[in-house]
């Protein structure tokens, strides 16, 4: 390729791999396959390679991807604070053919010139961590940013189960003076958390039945819990947690083999499915049984890392500037499934989206029997071409329901058809609306759509919201006698409602009034997750009633101070937006708020003063203390707090470093901007 094209096609490629790397490790919303990805990494190395002068040292070739979303320390509103990796966190290079793993061998032996060994070990699919321990304790644990400084997620990592946060004595260990406890002084594991199958499956459908957008794979999910906000939540998203390199200063180790054995008697979590190999052949065998036995695990794996053992010959191979030598990881393939579609189904969703299902003659795959796949929505399957009696490839990677990839032409019969999205909603018989954004379909009937307002019903009284003993089959009773229809209709029943219906004793009845009694004390956050409000799960709801302390705040909040609110979009501000403009919506609430139930923050601030009673204000920049402090300062004065300048905007509150744009927007509309003194000065003079 001729220098010209070469730089183009280069800078084209790095765009793409810097989205991607962006899209996987930040957004954790991947949009390639990890072979695709690959693919077009090893195309800009061959490119570099074969044009020395247009590699640089910021190419995706010569760094690591990285999850932090900027280097700004927590002072200036981060989540969490950054801390420098003792020792570069680096990533694995990939193949996905055994000739280049033979040839890596091939490499070792030439550069080593002595017999050595290989540790073979499975390769999780998750998120790299790096833990330090000091003394036997937990001290940080860091993830791998962008591989030389990561986020501290040490008090989220303390909520994962089988990561110790003291170490145990080995049985038989005999203290000395020359070695008063087992493991060193200061130390540092890597290794990978991730979300079991079972644990994956469970949040998904949570999330499906909320209508949130199911986690793509459990690399994703676990990624994502490990970055919550809210640390008590991590515990309830099931992670768990494998290390797999001992590093350390002067560390008593002849291998990594030797490493990991101590690691494990020490009580940290080690996989018990490794093997040392002499060979080339035997490294294939290990392969080969895995990519079998990998469907009977209860975890995903994506392939196997294969390492020099002994240490002494890792340090002599060394590292590139991404990768080390004396280690590869060989990807396995997706698994696939065919089999024959034989319908689709259209269902409709408490929000109102009306989503494709594919019916399947039943097939094994991933050690399980799929007989339903998703289609997503109308745009996908007229992009499959798919046809009712098709042949289809189904994957289960990671979908809590497996996905439909492809369509295998050189089977389909002449007694296939060619289905058609329903115009109309299945239950109600609306014409639909789409969603262009989104490519969905919904019904707009939200008041009068039976399925949508059950759907609405379920989740109100689901154990995450209100926990009311009921399930749906309680709904279908109360709402087919006309005694709910709307959520603040369940704090107006009586016990002879409830006896009117079939196979309710009074004992049943007075359960169920005491559970709604109790609902009574739910916190906030979880009554405004109860509403329903399309895309607000359980995580933004906490985030919305921490941000604004009472649901009249949030009512009355334009788009851009619901975008101030930590992980508010664009999206979801305007969902949240639109439904406190809906009359309907504003008189359950009012309702709900004469029933008893809790729309404030139990430790709401109280206000201070009015010093800033109808301002705006906007915060860039940062201060002295953290920028949730000043939001919190704001509210406590009468003030509201907004992400964006506008006409309505009052000051611009700039702290150190603040944003060039914000600053040229104020001075364009004569926004006054002051700084943090003139801020306390105008706050504490009442």
């Amino acid at each position: 390729m001729e220098k010209a094209q070469a730089y183009i096609r280069v800078q084209e490629l790095r765009n793409m791999i810097n989205e991607a790397n962006r899209r996987y490790y930040v957004e954790n919303s991947p949009t390639l396959s990890d072979y695709e990805f690959d693919m077009l990494l090893k195309e800009l190395e061959a490119l570099e390679d074969e044009h020395p002068e247009l590699k640089t040292g910021d190419s995706p070739t010569q760094r690591v991807g990285s999850d932090l979303k900027t280097r700004i320390p927590k002072a200036g509103g981060k989540e969490f604070d950054q801390y420098p990796h003792k020792y570069p966190m680096l990533s694995l290079g990939n193949t996905y053919d055994m000739t280049e793993l033979q040839a890596f061998a091939e490499r070792a032996a030439k550069s080593i010139g002595n017999a050595f060994t290989y540790s073979c070990e499975l390769k999780f699919d998750g998120t790299a961590i790096c833990l330090t321990y000091k003394d036997g304790r937990l001290f940080r644990a860091l993830t791998r940013g962008d591989g030389s400084v990561g986020d501290d997620v040490t008090g989220n990592v303390k909520h994962i189960s089988n990561i110790p946060q003291e170490l145990k004595v080995p049985k038989g260990f005999v203290p000395s003076l020359l070695q008063p406890q087992p493991w060193p002084e200061e130390f540092e594991i890597r290794g990978e958390i991730y979300m079991p199958w079972p644990a994956f499956e469970r949040l998904n459908e949570e999330r499906v039945k909320d209508e949130e957008a199911p986690f793509a794979n459990p690399r994703n999910a676990a990624s994502g819990s490990l970055k919550l906000i809210d640390s008590s939540m991590v515990a309830n998203r099931g992670l768990e947690c494998t290390l797999y390199h001992l590093l350390g200063e002067d560390l008593p180790f002849q291998t990594h083999d030797q490493a990991l054995k101590a690691a494990e008697s020490w009580g940290l979590p080690v996989s018990d499915k490794r093997k040392i190999c002499k060979s080339i052949e035997e490294i294939e065998d290990f392969i080969n049984y895995w990519d079998t036995e990998r469907k009977t695990l209860l975890f995903a794996t994506d392939g196997i890392v294969v390492k020099i053992n002994e240490l002494p010959y890792q340090e002599e191979l060394g590292y590139t500037a991404k990768f080390p030598r004396w280690a590869v990881a060989y990807k396995f393939k997706a698994e696939q499934a065919l089999t024959r579609l034989v319908s689709i189904d259209y269902q409709v969703g408490r929000t109102g989206a009306v989503t494709p299902v594919a019916n399947l003659e039943p097939v094994q795959l991933s050690g399980t029997v799929v007989k339903r796949a998703s289609l997503h929505n109308a745009d996908q399957m007229q992009q499959l071409d798919i046809h009712i009696g098709d042949f289809v490839y189904v994957e289960k990677g990671g979908e809590i329901i497996p996905k439909i990839t492809g369509v295998e032409l050189s089977r389909r019969e002449t007694d296939v058809t060619l289905p058609h999205f329903p115009e109309f909603c299945p239950d109600c018989g609306t014409r639909l609306v789409r969603d262009e954004e989104e490519a969905k379909a919904f019904c707009p009937n939200q008041t009068g759509c039976p399925t949508q307002i059950k759907g609405r019903l379920v989740h109100f009284l689901s154990r995450k919201a209100m926990n009311v003993i009921a399930g749906d089959a309680t709904i279908d009773q109360l709402y087919n006698k006309a005694l709910v229809w709307n959520p603040a209709d369940f704090y107006e029943l009586e016990k002879e409602h409830l006896l009117m219906l079939e196979g309710w004793k009074e004992r049943s009845a007075e359960r169920f009034l005491k559970s709604l009694n109790d609902s009574r004390k739910v916190p906030f956050e979880r009554v405004l997750y109860a509403l329903g409000i399309r895309y607000v799960g359980e995580t933004t709801a906490k985030a919305l009633a921490r941000h604004f302390g009472n649901i009249d705040r949030i009512a009355e909040a334009g788009i851009s101070d619901l975008l101030a609110a930590d992980d508010i979009g664009e999206v979801i501000a305007e969902s949240i937006y639109a439904f406190f403009r809906d009359e309907a919506n504003i008189e359950t609430i009012d309702r709900l708020k004469k029933a008893g139930l809790k729309f404030e923050v139990a430790d709401a601030p109280k206000k201070l003063s009015s010093s800033l009673e109808g301002k705006t204000v906007v915060i860039s920049g940062n201060f002295s203390v953290s920028r949730d402090d000043i939001k919190a300062l704001i509210s406590a004065h009468g003030g509201k707090n907004s992400g964006s300048v506008s006409g309505k905007t009052s000051y611009l509150l700039a702290g150190e470093k603040p944003g060039p744009e914000k600053i040229k927007k104020a001075e364009s509309l004569g926004v006054e901007i002051i700084d943090e003194q003139a801020f306390r000065e105008m706050i504490e003079h009442i």
